[in-house]
């Protein structure tokens, strides 16, 4: 039988590690999404095999191209990946030459502009490839005048970050309108946005020329995947600045098995019931904010469509009324314990929250449960 408290791994458990409820979402440090059964046998089905492995990323690339509705695809060692060679594909190009000249660009357009908004941890990607970031933003004139101005001899691209509080009031259509009419591409960030299940197309509808997802969160296939769709000259030119290939991509390594299981992730991803799964979160979330109802200066809600936010999530906001250990108090005590439990705070000031999308059937009560004895 299996303890209560196993990690759910034999290996794990053998290792001495404790179980975790993972309330905070996809995040890479807890491991990222769980793999549905049908995800772990591709990888399985495909570990004792053999491949030509040129044929198998254009192939691959195939499929990828008709889900998202771009002129091609590509499997890619996680989006921060897609963004390393989203910079290479745009600076090198296909040329052999300027591919192994990376991350030196002497003599190649290495600026990628960056709307001062979007600045973010995981722009290092870009700067692995070479490039240099050249904000834009925070001048005088309209956006589109800044942008228009910002755009020189040196761009490679433009880049357009999609997350949590990157809000830019120039929209995609509107960036790529304008990096357009100078002959500029525009690459987008997208990593964390699937669900919903429009955005996998939508970037590309929208004009964008590369576009990066995660494949370890919302689509819940291996956590070391990504897959990067767009135009098919520039789709061609990140594979050839990638593993298999000696480039500066070379160390952002995706293997047979993790690219047979994000396919199949795929797959299962824009055929499944998405409004069924958003009903299962929400009734977890109504579980999980009941156990804050009775306690004064504790205001508990469901949010739900926040753009924020990763599906609809349960958040307690904490006023001037509250007199019981603060939210990072009670994050901090609930991964302490056993099992131990994950959750945010403070992305609206005072507030605790719990994202439902990692949970599984049962843990809503246990999350519950702690948090009504942390509130007490």
């Amino acid at each position: 039988m299996t303890s209560t408290n196993s990690t759910g791994s034999k290996q794990f458990d053998a290792l001495g590690l404790k179980k975790i409820i993972n309330g905070r979402s996809w995040v890479t440090i807890l491991g990222g999404s769980r793999m549905p059964e049908e995800v772990q046998d591709a990888m399985t089905d495909a570990a004792n095999t053999f491949i030509d492995f040129h044929e198998l990323n254009k192939r691959a690339g195939t499929l990828i191209a008709e889900y998202t509705g771009a002129e091609a695809g590509l499997v890619v060692a996680g989006a921060s990946a897609g963004l390393l060679v989203q910079a290479a594909a745009c600076m090198a190009g296909s040329d052999p030459d300027r591919i192994l000249q990376l991350p030196d660009t002497n003599g190649m357009k290495d600026e990628i502009l960056i709307f001062e908004n979007h600045r973010f941890g995981f722009e290092i990607c870009y700067r692995t490839a070479g490039a240099t970031l050249k904000e834009w933003g925070k001048d005088e004139g309209t956006l589109a005048e800044q942008l228009e101005v910002a755009i020189d001899e040196k761009t490679a691209a433009v880049t357009y970050v999609f997350g949590p509080w990157m809000d830019c009031a120039l929209t995609l259509r509107e960036v790529v309108a304008i990096a357009h009419a100078k002959d500029v591409p525009v690459i987008v960030d997208a990593a964390a946005m699937l669900p919903p299940a429009d955005n996998l197309t939508k970037y590309v509808a929208e004009g964008a020329d590369l576009v990066t997802f995660s494949g370890g969160k919302g689509l819940r296939g291996p956590q070391s995947t990504g897959i990067l769709a767009g135009r098919a000259d520039l789709v061609e030119a990140a594979r050839l600045n990638m593993s298999p290939h000696a480039s500066v991509g070379r160390g952002s390594k995706v293997a047979k098995e993790e690219i047979a299981a994000v396919l199949v992730a795929l797959k299962r991803f824009v055929s499944m019931d998405h409004e069924a799964e958003w009903a299962t979160w929400r009734g977890w979330s109504e579980t999980i904010t009941a156990s804050g109802r009775s306690f004064d200066g504790l205001r508990p809600v469901i949010e739900d469509g926040d753009p924020n936010r990763q599906g609809p999530t349960a958040v307690f906001y904490f006023d001037e009324r509250w007199d019981g250990p603060s939210s990072k108090e009670i994050q901090a005590n609930l991964a302490a314990g056993n099992p131990s439990i994950h959750v945010g705070v403070g992305n609206y000031g005072d507030e605790l929250y719990v994202s439902p999308v990692a949970l599984e059937s049962g843990e809503a009560e246990t999350v519950a449960e702690a948090l009504r004895a942390a509130f007490s």
